[in-house]
């Protein structure tokens, strides 16, 4: 769950890496690159030198879409999601009622960035300080988060999209509840079909469950890639990377180097990605 900010006032980005050992910033560190395994995830390009995590586990595990909750009205209104435009999608995240953690919310929080990015960051749920302004990762785990992405060359807003698991703050920032996640991620199926990123990186649990169902621990779904099957992109299947929340990572400070490694193996699969695209690409004529 997002963290709240300390009492005593905000600290400044330099502040917050110094705190959990990362200042001046998270830097890319030349070491030897893994080359990944053949899979139908194209091979890193070979400039790529953020350094690998230590067990690459390549293959990847194809997964369709978690299910929402069953039931005819559920399915009703998951079809009607499923053909809403960013504008009626933002009007029915707004007013939703379909589960409980409507009733204590201040707003919902659909997301925020570019709406048609390469990258797709999906968290937990809103915070109290996203509650009250209406955008997530907001927080001291905000600050981090936007400290990752400038580690790996990105930047909120530009090509990068932010969502969550669920829309409504959950009482006291708890962990949203199975049924919760189900409600919701008609939603999250919609953004990712409006958006058609090239890479999604999950950040948690909560979001891992979200989007690939109960199939282990966080621990055990990090290295791995899966596919995220998009039947609007012609049956492309987006690569899908588990890693640690940030708010975790504040609390933990041990596990921010594997975080580091998750986000440097992003980079390598967002640019083999990105070549195997220009590659297919119809050359124009002369």
């Amino acid at each position: 769950m997002i963290a709240k900010k300390p009492s005593s006032g905000p600290l400044t980005r330099v502040q917050l890496l110094y705190e959990i050992g990362l200042s001046p910033q998270w830097q890319l560190r030349a070491q030897r690159a893994v080359a990944l395994a053949p899979s139908r995830v194209p091979a890193p390009l070979p400039d790529e030198r953020c350094p690998a995590a230590a067990n690459a586990i390549t293959a990847i595990t194809e997964l369709a879409p978690s299910p929402a909750a069953t039931g005819v009205p559920a399915l009703a209104r998951s079809q009607a999601i499923a053909g809403m435009s960013w504008e009626q999608l933002q009007h029915s995240v707004t007013s939703c009622r379909a589960c409980v953690l409507c009733q204590q919310r201040r707003q919902a929080v659909l997301g925020v960035g570019d709406v048609a990015a390469g990258w797709l960051f999906i968290g937990e749920g809103p915070g109290a300080e996203e509650d009250a302004r209406g955008e997530p990762f907001v927080g001291p785990a905000g600050q981090l988060l936007d400290a990752m992405l400038a580690a790996i060359g990105l930047q909120r807003g530009r090509d990068v999209y932010i969502a969550n698991a669920v829309k409504c703050r959950p009482p006291n920032n708890r962990t949203p509840e199975s049924a919760e996640i189900a409600t919701c991620a008609p939603y999250l199926q919609r953004q990712i079909a409006l958006i058609q990123p090239r890479l999604i990186v999950l950040l948690g649990r909560a979001a891992a469950h979200a989007l690939l169902g109960e199939v282990g621990s966080l621990a055990s779904l990090r290295g791995q890639t899966f596919a995220y099957p998009v039947p609007q992109a012609g049956g492309r299947a987006i690569p899908v990377v588990v890693t640690y929340h940030p708010a975790y990572l504040l609390r933990t400070l041990t596990d921010k180097a594997k975080a580091w490694e998750d986000l440097c193996r992003a980079r390598r699969l967002m640019r083999a990605t990105q070549a195997a695209a220009a590659q297919a690409a119809p050359s124009l004529p002369a």
